[in-house]
C-alpha cells in the first residue's frame, strides 16, 4: 500500500498532544452537556412555545408529541453528522473538521434560544447534532493518532468526558431556583430591564441556558492555536490518499438521513394519525434502514473504489474495512440501544416509584448514573489491555444485562438500594463508551478511520432510535403489570445477548498498532 512508502511527518510535541486531549475533552464534555440539557429544560420550553397555539386540553399531547420528534431528529443528526464530518475529517484534516462541527453544535444549539415555535427547535437542534456527531468520530481519531502514551488511559478520558457534561447537567438542575435568582440579580446590576429578565429566566431560563450553548465555540480558539494536526493523516495527505474521497458521495448520505427521518415518522404519533400501522411502520423499518446503511456506506465504498483502481488500497485490505464498518455499527447499536432502553430512562422511570424520604429523584438518579458511568467508562479499557477485546466485550454485556435486570426488578421504593443499583447500572452500561474509544479505531486505516468510526458509531445511533421508538409498545404489552415499564426496559436489554454471540465474529485487535 502507498501509505506504507509515505513521507514522514514532523512528530507532534508533547504539549500539542496534551492539548489535542483537553481540547477533544472539553468538547465531548460539551458534547454531553447539551445531550443531557434539553431533557431538562424542553418541556419548560416547548410549554412557553405551544401556549396560547394550541387549546389548554391539547397541550399536553403536542408537547409529548414535539418533544419525541425533538429527540428522535437529535439522534438522525447525530447519526448523519458523524458520517459528514468523518468524511470531512479523512478529508481536509482532523483539526479542520474537528473546529467545524463543534462551531456547528455550539452555533446552532445557542440560536435555538432566539426559537418562537416549536419546530424552530426541531430543526435547529437537528442541524447542532450534525456537529455533536461528527466531533466524536474525528476527536477518536485525532487523539488515537497523536497520543503515544498508554491508549486506555485515553479511551477512559474520551468515555468519561460526556458522562461529565451529564453530572453537570444534573447538578445544575437541581441548583436551578437559586442559579435564576443569581442571573436575575446580575441583570439588573448591568442596567438590564425586567422584560429582558422575564425573556431570558422564564420557564426554567430555558432560553439562556439555550443561549449558553454557544459557549463551546469558544474551544475553537484552543485548537486552532494549540492543537496539531495527526501527523498519520498528513502522511496519508502528502501520499494523495486523500484525494480519493468524492463530494457527489454525500448524496447517499443525505439520503441516509432522509430513510432514518421516515422510520421515525412511521412510528410516531403523526405516522399513526396517517393511519400507518404497526405492521406496516415494520416494512417500513426494514427496507429504509437497508437506506440508511445504503446510503451511509456509500462514501467509504466510493472511496474505496477509486483507492483500488489508483493502486493505494488492496482487495484484501477493503474486502477487510467494509466487514468492519457493518461489524462495528452492530456492536455500537447493541451498546447504544442497551443505554437507551436503560440508563436513559431511569431518570423518568424513577418517578413511577416510592419517592421514601427523597424529593428531587430525577436529578438524583441522573447524578448516581453519571457518576457510575465517569467510574466505569475509565476503567474498560484497561480491561480490554488486560484481557482482551472480545473478552472485555462479552463481560461488559453479561454485566450490562445483569445490573440492568437488577436496578428495574428489584426497585420499588426510592431507598439506598435504588441509588446502589443506579450506580451500577448507569456505570455498566456506560462502560462500552470507555471501550469503543479504543477498539474502533483499531478497525481501520487512517486513511478510512474517522469515517469509519463515524459509520459505526452513528448508525448504532439510528438502531438506537429504532429500538427507542418500540418502548412505547413493549410498555403496552406489559399492561396492566405494576412494573410495565420496567419490565419494558429490562426486555429492551436482551439485545446484550446478541452482542455476547456477535463479538466473536468480530475481529481481536489487542496488540496491533495503528496504521
Amino acid at each position: 500500500m502507498a501509505s506504507q512508502l509515505s513521507p514522514k511527518a514532523a512528530p507532534p510535541t508533547d504539549t500539542g498532544r496534551i492539548m489535542a486531549l483537553i481540547a477533544a475533552f472539553l468538547g465531548w464534555m460539551f458534547d454531553g452537556f447539551e445531550m443531557g440539557l434539553f431533557p431538562v429544560i424542553g418541556k419548560p420550553a416547548l410549554e412557553a412555545l405551544l401556549a396560547g397555539s394550541v387549546p389548554p386540553e391539547q397541550l399536553a399531547l403536542d408537547l409529548d408529541r414535539w418533544f419525541s420528534v425533538i429527540i428522535a431528529t437529535f439522534l438522525v443528526g447525530a447519526a448523519t453528522g458523524g458520517v459528514f464530518f468523518g468524511w470531512l475529517g479523512d478529508r481536509i484534516g482532523r483539526v479542520k473538521a474537528m473546529s467545524l462541527s463543534i462551531f456547528t453544535y455550539a452555533i446552532f444549539t445557542g440560536l435555538c434560544g432566539f426559537a418562537t415555535e416549536a419546530w424552530h427547535i426541531a430543526i435547529l437542534r437537528f442541524i447542532a447534532s450534525l456537529g455533536m456527531g461528527g466531533e466524536w468520530a474525528l476527536g477518536v481519531a485525532l487523539v488515537n493518532e497523536l497520543w503515544k502514551g498508554n491508549r486506555a488511559l485515553v479511551a477512559g478520558v474520551i468515555g468519561a468526558a460526556a458522562n461529565v457534561g451529564f453530572l453537570l447537567v444534573a447538578l445544575l438542575s437541581l441548583g436551578m431556583n437559586n442559579f435564576i435568582d443569581t442571573m436575575e440579580g446580575w441583570i439588573f446590576a448591568v442596567g438590564g430591564s425586567q422584560a429582558l429578565a422575564d425573556w431570558l429566566l422564564d420557564n426554567q431560563a430555558w432560553r439562556f441556558l439555550m443561549l449558553s450553548g454557544a459557549l463551546p465555540a469558544l474551544v475553537i480558539f484552543l485548537i486552532r492555536l494549540f492543537v496539531p494536526e495527526s501527523d498519520k493523516w498528513e502522511e496519508e495527505k502528502a501520499t494523495g490518499n486523500t484525494s480519493h474521497w468524492n463530494t457527489k458521495d454525500l448524496n447517499g448520505v443525505l439520503l441516509g438521513a432522509i430513510a432514518a427521518m421516515v422510520i421515525i415518522f412511521s412510528w410516531s404519533p403523526m405516522g399513526i394519525e396517517r393511519g400507518i400501522t404497526t405492521p406496516i411502520a415494520f416494512v417500513i423499518t426494514i427496507v429504509a434502514f437497508f437506506l440508511v446503511i445504503w446510503g451511509y456506506l456509500l462514501p467509504v465504498r466510493g472511496y474505496l473504489r477509486r483507492a483500488g483502481i489508483a493502486g493505494s488500497m488492496s482487495d484484501s485490505s477493503s474486502a477487510s474495512i467494509r466487514k468492519n464498518l457493518l461489524m462495528g455499527s452492530v456492536l455500537a447499536g447493541i451498546a447504544m440501544l442497551g443505554t437507551w432502553g436503560a440508563t436513559q430512562q431511569s431518570a423518568k422511570w424513577s418517578t413511577t416509584l416510592v419517592p421514601g424520604e427523597w424529593t428531587n429523584v430525577m436529578q438524583y438518579t441522573q447524578i448516581a448514573t453519571s457518576c457510575g458511568a465517569i467510574l466505569f467508562a475509565l476503567i474498560a479499557p484497561f480491561l480490554a489491555d488486560l484481557f482482551n477485546r472480545r473478552i472485555t466485550y462479552l463481560i461488559l454485556c453479561i454485566s450490562a444485562l445483569a445490573a440492568s435486570t437488577v436496578f428495574f426488578q428489584t426497585n420499588t421504593t426510592v431507598n439506598t438500594w435504588f441509588f446502589v443499583t443506579a450506580f451500577l447500572m448507569g456505570g455498566i452500561t456506560a462502560s462500552f463508551y470507555g471501550f469503543f474509544p479504543l477498539y474502533l479505531p483499531e478497525l481501520f486505516p487512517t486513511s478510512v478511520r474517522a469515517t469509519g468510526q463515524g459509520f459505526c458509531f452513528n448508525v448504532a445511533r439510528i438502531i438506537a432510535a429504532i429500538g427507542g421508538l418500540q418502548i412505547a409498545n413493549l410498555v403496552a404489552a406489559f399492561q396492566p403489570a405494576a412494573n410495565a415499564s420496567g419490565n419494558a426496559y429490562t426486555t429492551l436489554c436482551l439485545i446484550y445477548i446478541v452482542g455476547m454471540i456477535l463479538v466473536w465474529f468480530a475481529p481481536e485487535t489487542k496488540g496491533r498498532k495503528l496504521v
